[in-house]
């Protein structure tokens, strides 16, 4: 097979056919229709009968109206037993010739005409109005006028349409109002349908193209989305330090160079994290050694300086381990293992009792998820810290939301301000404006905190609550 065969098509092609083909079908279920003939239209009504009504109240016999033959113009008899070609030599060979393959020229005309439109007489003594659209016709109330056997100057008529099928015939709707000394009689057309017959067949024609267009379109629609949601969720899970998850090896040839892209920006991405973190280990082995140096020359100051600058190496050494720690977070994929989260937030909760933190744990329901047990523990560890640190107390409870669990972290400080909230997960940032470790810290907590949530598939918030500030944490549970 050539390599041309072998090319995925381009979305833009799929869609390009998904139009036309629409069009086509659209056009061909139009024409379809308009070739079955035009709309139908009510036959037309006879002078005679409407006279008859006007007098009577009453329409003619049917074998009265069934006896009378409508003719043409330029076809003489056109429903009657004379029905034939018209006179004209030239135009006669070519009928003559029409009827030998069959047509049938009055067959079209009556499937083209339904039954008149029936008609109501009133009574009135004002001179009647036309209705919208309707204009005077003189000569059609001249003819009623002579049916009737009334003077013309007592008859009034009005049309909606000026088209002439036959003589003695009225075509369209149409008020005509005779004076008959003390009285108008009115004879009207009844009013059309708001929707004709041969709008609801157009109606039906476009529902019935819609319908018959709705699967194709959804298939072809789902086909071209597919591998495009499995990359989303694929890029959407990726993350630093772990390999990339299944990505689409099939679709359209824009989905296929989309997929190649994103492997290739993981790569690089991941090359960096891990440039990045030899980088900091190896400043971090560097600078042990100065420290230590540093650390035995300070042994010689006073005893108020040496506290200070002990104090300083401390401080130093905590913040290289902390970004050990970050950078580790971010680069190394967790453990896979099942965990019974009430157990584990029970144990972290009583080691900080024992070792002196107001903590508490509100009981939950039970809730199982996968991933490492010393990353989560250290995640609400430092968040339980916090708590403590910045709001004298912390007070953890869970509840199951769907597939989730969802974890809030109280306590009973002032909260946190909404604006910069987003800011804290960043890291060196603190929310303690101050440089002292006693209550700033090195800033690099909540950046783990949201580093490990993130590794195991879920995220981390902030927010408020009556008493103080609120940390959610929402982890997937284990399927």
């Amino acid at each position: 097979m050539s390599p041309v065969a072998n090319r995925p098509r381009s979305i833009a092609a799929s869609i390009f056919a998904l139009v036309i083909g629409a069009v086509l079908v659209m056009a061909t279920a139009f024409v379809a229709v308009t070739f079955r003939g035009p709309p139908p239209r009510p036959a037309p009504q006879l002078v005679a009968n409407i006279a008859h009504v006007m007098t009577t109240g009453k329409s003619l016999p049917a074998a009265t109206l069934a006896a009378f033959r409508m003719t043409a113009r330029g076809i003489p008899g056109a429903f009657g037993p004379g029905f034939g070609p018209p006179r004209e030599p030239g135009p006669e060979r070519a009928f003559a010739a029409a009827f030998r393959h069959g047509f049938d020229p009055e067959r079209r005309l009556r499937a083209s005409i339904t039954a008149p439109r029936a008609l109501q007489r009133t009574f009135s003594t004002t001179r009647p109005q036309p209705r919208r659209g309707e204009q005077p016709d003189p000569q059609l109330a001249e003819e009623v006028a002579a049916a009737i056997g009334l003077p013309a100057a007592r008859v009034v008529a009005y049309r909606d349409e000026k088209m002439v099928f036959a003589p003695g015939a009225v075509v369209g709707g149409f008020t005509i109002g005779a004076f008959d000394s003390q009285r108008w009689r009115v004879v009207r057309t009844e009013a059309q349908p708001f929707i004709s017959q041969w709008q609801l067949t157009m109606f039906a024609a476009v529902l019935a193209v819609m319908v018959l267009l709705a699967g194709p379109a959804w298939l072809i629609a789902r086909a071209i989305s597919r591998p495009l949601r499995q990359l989303g969720a694929t890029a959407a899970a990726a993350r630093v330090g772990a390999p990339l998850g299944p990505v689409p090896q099939g679709g359209a040839a824009e989905v296929r160079n989309l997929t190649r892209a994103v492997s290739a920006m993981h790569d690089r991405l991941t090359r960096h994290a891990e440039g990045r973190t030899v980088m900091l280990a190896a400043i971090a082995h560097d600078l042990g050694t100065p420290l230590s140096r540093i650390a035995f020359w300070i042994e010689q100051l006073p005893e108020a300086a040496r506290i200070r600058a002990t104090a300083d190496i401390d401080e130093m050494r905590s913040m290289l381990g902390a970004t050990l720690r970050l950078t580790r977070d971010e680069a190394v994929t967790p453990a896979d293992q099942r965990i019974d989260f009430g157990s584990l937030l029970d144990s972290l909760v009583e080691d900080m009792r024992v070792a002196g933190a107001p903590a508490t744990l509100e009981p939950g329901p039970r809730a199982i998820v996968r991933g490492d047990p010393g990353a989560l523990r250290r995640l609400f560890g430092n968040l339980v810290e916090n708590a403590v640190r910045y709001g004298d107390k912390a007070m953890l409870s869970w509840r199951i939301d769907g597939r989730m669990v969802e974890i809030a972290i109280d306590d009973s400080g002032p909260g946190f301000d909404s604006a910069s909230a987003d800011r804290l997960f960043e890291p060196f940032v603190r929310g303690d404006p101050s440089r002292n470790r006693e209550t700033g810290g090195t800033g690099l907590g909540l950046a783990i905190v949201r580093s490990i949530a993130e590794a195991h598939g879920g995220s981390v918030s902030l927010d408020n609550h009556d008493g103080g500030g609120r940390v959610r944490v929402r982890l997937p549970l284990a399927t």
